[in-house]
């Protein structure tokens, strides 16, 4: 959810990271750091492979 709101997916518009904290009642700095972990996780090359389809 957190990723879907900052880049807009499936959304009219991207959200900042102020804008998602608030939302979730977090700072904005946990919001960075759930960013960051989940992309980790998607560029992770078990779950990239698997994703790649999506890219082409």
């Amino acid at each position: 959810k957190v990723l879907r709101m900052r880049f807009g997916i499936n959304m009219n518009t991207d959200h900042t990271l102020e804008e998602v904290g608030k939302q979730f009642d977090v700072t904005r700095e946990r919001i960075r750091q759930i960013e960051a972990k989940a992309l980790r996780k998607l560029r992770h090359p078990s779950r990239s492979e698997k994703l790649q389809s999506f890219v082409d």
